[in-house]
């Protein structure tokens, strides 16, 4: 059962599922926007990139985020997904993450993007 992200019920007032796609978009934001320390049982869990959002922009910044994000996608979902490309782009206190992986299970290459602004949850 995959299921949907962010949780929550469905008209039924069961537990909401996911196709695979949405499923695993939902998994790709969990990784990329949880801080490691954020999870009680996985501390560990997480990227990190969301304490770049306020730092300042530069070439340095986006190639931290970069390896941030590979390094915490790779190790949380290197079972489920290959890494295709990763782009970071800050601008302002806005964050925006491009990934392309292909789904292991089916060979299907996908592209998602992910923005977070400053402040929000």
């Amino acid at each position: 059962m995959n299921l949907d992200y962010p949780y929550r019920f469905d008209a039924r007032g069961a537990t909401a599922q996911a196709d695979e796609d949405a499923y695993l978009r939902g998994l790709i934001e969990q990784v990329l926007f949880t801080a490691p320390g954020e999870r009680l049982m996985r501390p560990e869990f997480g990227s990190g990139i969301a304490q770049l959002l306020f730092a300042p922009n530069s070439p340095e910044v986006a190639a931290t985020a970069q390896f941030l994000v590979q390094g915490a996608l790779q190790q949380w979902l290197g079972d489920l997904i290959a890494l295709q490309s990763v782009e970071v782009e800050t601008a302002d206190s806005t964050l925006r993450v491009t990934i392309a992986y292909a789904v292991r299970r089916t060979g299907q290459v996908q592209t998602a993007t992910f923005e977070r602004a400053g402040g929000a949850p």
